[in-house]
């Protein structure tokens, strides 16, 4: 019953951002056509057939049954119905064959614009509403580097200090991830070791496995003092109180907290603490519960790092939402550039909705409903791309087609457009069941 919950649940999640993305997406090319005078047949949220919609005019707004994109249907437009009929007649004023060239690719670029322009509002709202919040990266000692994780296999060591990227020293730690940083052409990351600056250089063959969670996050940096006692737990129990500091684990030294975590959840049996508390040196036996926990809590960032909030008015939001849009385009094409020329496995780096909805639903459950804003405006970001690629049915083919006949002053004739039209659509379905039997290969694979 759980995993059905859980189920519904991620498809809830995927169907709220995809309803969002694609509404806008479409918002944008009805609302260029009406400006020039086209007329509007339908606008669908999904593909069909038709669930149920409203008349109104003479556009049918409606739902359709496919839920994965949407369309809107121009009077005089080859397009995905590959209906062809009122080709027979005398181009209509109302028509988008009669329009202009320019006003036509205005129709066509307003779904990726619009894309675009959500996302400028998202990252806007967001940060209107809750501001900012960045960690000093001076403030940030040495980190704990797991044996045999990832941060260890590119390079990371026990007590190294980050202090830039890409050969340039940044001020914050989330500087360090940043998207357009981590799909850059090289990646490496400077770091003072033993009072040292070295350089550590993440392999391409590497930025397949970093994921979501990335190389190093703040909890590597965390030193091993509890904040608080969960009640009832066997560290409350055993006399463990909040402000302890774990000096060891086992017999083993300890200086981090995702190093002792890492100890109690391996542990076979008790465990023995070493406590500072105060300065005063205590010795603990505790039993984990059925779940291998003790009941204690990591410190609060806020006690360890200095950080800084900002708050922004209007127009500052504004600025922030275009910044982060243009981080966000700059990492997106720069991922794709290095997978296209094969520095990044194609098969590991692009994934189909299963794979989406996953994502989706992992950001809304760790940030909640700025989880789930934040990965909207991603996907947008990353609609807008994949719509403008010169594929014919989508609108970069359109686009293509448009362009064409701006330099030559003649249109493709329509059986060569109609043509190109079902090649394009043949491989879009063949890209959707490929990322698809790949999201399901890595899922349960």
């Amino acid at each position: 019953m759980e995993w059905i919950l859980g189920l519904l649940s991620t498809l809830a999640i995927f169907a709220a951002a995809l309803l969002i993305l694609v509404f806008f997406h479409e918002l944008g090319h009805f609302l260029a056509a009406k400006l020039f005078g086209m007329r509007v047949e339908r606008f669908s949220v999904g593909f069909p057939p038709r669930i149920f919609g409203i008349k109104k005019g003479e556009t049918d707004y409606c739902i359709g049954a496919t839920p994965l994109g949407g369309y809107v249907k121009i009077s005089g437009m080859i397009d995905e119905s590959m209906d062809t009929d009122y080709l027979e007649e005398e181009p209509k004023p109302w028509e988008f064959r009669s329009k202009p060239v320019w006003q036509r690719i205005v129709v066509i670029t307003a779904g990726v614009i619009f894309n675009m322009i959500l996302a400028v509002i998202i990252y806007a709202g967001m940060a209107y509403s809750t501001g900012e919040t960045k960690v000093q990266l001076d403030s940030v000692n040495g980190i704990y580097v797991s044996e045999g994780s990832l941060a260890d296999e590119v390079g990371f060591q026990t007590g190294d200090r980050l202090v830039g990227v890409n050969g340039e020293e940044v001020a914050y730690f989330n500087e360090l991830f940043a998207p357009q940083v981590m799909t850059s052409s090289t990646l490496s990351y400077t770091v003072m070791r033993d009072g040292r600056q070295a350089t550590v250089t993440v392999a391409d063959s590497l930025l397949n496995d970093i994921g979501q969670e990335g190389l190093i996050n703040l909890s590597n940096a965390m030193p091993s003092s509890i904040s608080r006692i969960q009640p009832g737990s066997p560290a409350e129990e055993a006399g463990l109180q909040g402000g302890d500091i774990i000096t060891s684990i086992n017999d083993r030294e300890v200086s981090h907290w995702s190093e002792a975590v890492e100890l109690i959840s391996t542990a076979d049996d008790s465990i023995s603490l070493t406590i500072n508390r105060g300065g005063e040196t205590l010795a603990y036996t505790i039993l984990p519960d059925a779940n291998n926990k003790l009941g204690i809590y990591a410190p609060e960032p806020d006690s360890l790092f200095e950080i800084d909030r900002f708050k922004y008015g209007l127009f500052e939001s504004v600025n922030i939402g275009i910044e982060r849009s243009n981080a966000t385009l700059t990492g997106i094409v720069q991922g794709f550039s290095k997978m296209f020329s094969g520095d990044i496995a194609v098969r590991e780096s692009l994934g189909g909705p299963v794979a989406i909805a996953n994502v989706t639903k992992e950001a809304t459950d760790r940030g909640g409903w700025i989880g789930f804003w934040n990965i909207t405006a991603f996907l947008s970001i990353t609609l807008a791309i994949m719509n403008i690629l010169p594929i014919p049915v989508l609108d970069g083919g359109h686009l293509m087609f448009l362009i064409y006949e701006g330099i030559t002053r003649r249109e493709p004739s329509p059986k060569v457009r109609m043509w190109l039209q079902q090649i394009g659509f043949l491989l879009i379905i063949a890209l959707f069941i490929f990322v698809t039997f790949n999201d399901i290969l890595r899922q349960f694979g």
